[in-house]
């Protein structure tokens, strides 16, 4: 690369050594000689982009090398983590266990789209009117009205869409 610039930069000192007159032949030289210098830039450029995306490329290698290294490894690696995954599934059960042993929940069917909803028992004990609404398709499965607690059938059941409609009229 360094060579071709260099051969460029001797061709431009032999012109300006020569001396040439201003006539068609040594202007036609001195453009000649431009243009080959600035090819010879641009060729510098490409090579020194070309360098900087072969590192960058090296890299990526790497990269995927140790991810696949850690995605297919086997051996002992591998069992030690099977034994962890198995310690946390234990203690996640643990967890649920004990949740369900310090609070209680109830679960209520959904009327239109048949999900299980379940919300804390503390709602039956609650003065405030409370409304248990179904996540999926937001139908009220559920209503503590005035301390008393009622199932909502599915001829009475509103969504709060409807809820709110009915209280934009008031």
């Amino acid at each position: 690369m360094r060579d071709l610039r260099q051969r460029v930069a001797y061709l431009q000192g032999l012109m300006e050594g020569l001396q040439l007159e201003e006539d068609k032949e040594g202007k036609i030289l001195k453009e000649i000689v431009s243009i080959l210098d600035d090819m010879a830039e641009a060729i510098h450029d490409l090579y020194e982009e070309y360098e900087e995306l072969e590192e960058y490329l090296e890299d990526i290698d790497e990269d995927l090398y140790d991810l696949e290294d850690e995605v297919y490894s086997t051996g002992e690696d591998e069992d030690e983590e099977e034994d962890e995954d198995l310690e946390d599934e234990e203690e996640d059960l643990e967890d649920e266990e004990e949740y369900e042993e310090e609070g209680d929940y109830i679960e209520v069917e959904c009327p239109k789209c048949h999900e299980i909803v379940c919300f804390d028992a503390d709602i039956l004990d609650d003065e405030d009117v409370v409304e248990v609404t179904c996540p999926n398709c937001n139908t009220v499965v559920f209503v503590n009205e005035e301390g008393e607690s009622s199932l909502v059938p599915p001829s009475q059941e509103k969504t709060n869409q409807e809820i709110e409609k009915d209280t934009e009229d008031i």
